[in-house]
């Protein structure tokens, strides 16, 4: 018997999968347990329709990342904080501040948890910060620390 998965079920398959199984299966277990529906020609329309938004909704998703990678790539990031003799910070710079002074300065939304810093940043100076921004899309950025004006 023919059905559409509405839920993942642990060796059938994931939601949205039309699966072949035995009837006792779908008749006893999947169907009364709202796991599953009878797959026949609507349901298999609707959930290839599904698939194919989904598929549409992933690929836009991928095309504004790559275009607003390629936009940050050019950005110089100002990053002020208070700083020591010899312009040594107290602490370090996060990825919680860049993303904020990012949202500041260029109104761009980055998660403080995409945001990838190699090695603290603990002087003023100038750095190169990398954000992952889609699945094998990330961009490059400079971060400039600057000092607090007292």
């Amino acid at each position: 018997m023919k059905v559409m998965l509405k839920k993942d079920v642990h060796g059938s398959g994931k939601e949205g999968d039309i699966v072949t199984v035995s009837d006792g299966y779908a008749n006893n277990y999947l169907i009364p347990k709202g796991l599953a529906v009878p797959a026949d020609a609507g349901t298999i329309n609707a959930a290839n329709i599904k698939k194919q938004a989904a598929k549409h909704r992933v690929e836009v998703q991928r095309k504004n990342a790559k275009a607003l990678a390629a936009d940050m790539s050019k950005l110089s990031v100002k990053v002020y904080t208070k700083c020591g003799e010899n312009g040594r910070l107290f602490g370090a710079i996060t990825g919680k501040e860049i993303s904020a002074a990012l949202k500041e300065q260029f109104d761009i939304d980055c998660d403080k948890k995409k945001i990838r810093i190699d090695e603290p940043i603990k002087a003023i100076g100038v750095y190169t910060v990398s954000a992952h921004l889609f699945e094998q899309t990330d961009s490059s950025f400079k971060v400039e620390v600057l000092p607090l004006e007292q």
